[in-house]
């Protein structure tokens, strides 16, 4: 049983979800809302949105999270989409500009930059023995949740 979804007056996408603020639906679940996003990377540009308030991932209760997945697969596939990205941001510096947890499903139509999500990937040389202590770190308290 789904928790009660948690709202937030002033967030635009509980209004888009309340239908407060129009929006172009494509699929919505008890627990998700999705809609094709108004200032698009590329065409078929769109967002899962849970209906459940939380500014990041990890406030975001995990029945909300299994059921924004699925959504996300299925308006790639009605899409028939070959490249494409899915992506989620938490926080300002890590791009997230509405805080309220939300996915991109963001189509990549070609190898140019003009269209779909364009990164950099500034990939690191990892000393294995530091590796090897944040692992041991980051298990121990995985452990613990």
């Amino acid at each position: 049983m789904a928790s009660a979804a948690r709202s937030l007056t002033s967030c635009i996408f509980c209004k888009i979800i309340k239908g407060e603020i129009p929006s172009f639906k494509l699929i919505e679940t008890d627990l998700s809302y999705s809609f094709l996003d108004i200032g698009p990377l590329a065409k078929g540009h769109a967002l899962v949105v849970p209906k459940d308030h939380a500014a990041k991932l990890h406030e975001l209760p995990d029945e909300y999270l299994a059921d924004a997945m699925p959504i996300a697969k299925k308006i790639a596939a009605a899409q028939e989409l070959e490249n494409y990205n899915i992506l989620q941001n938490n926080g300002r510096i890590a791009h997230q500009e509405v805080d309220h947890v939300h996915f991109h499903i963001i189509p990549k139509p070609s190898t140019s930059d003009t269209e779909g999500l364009v990164i950099g990937w500034p990939a690191k040389k990892a000393a294995m023995d530091d590796l090897k202590s944040l692992h041991e770190e980051i298990a121990g308290r995985l452990g613990k949740l």
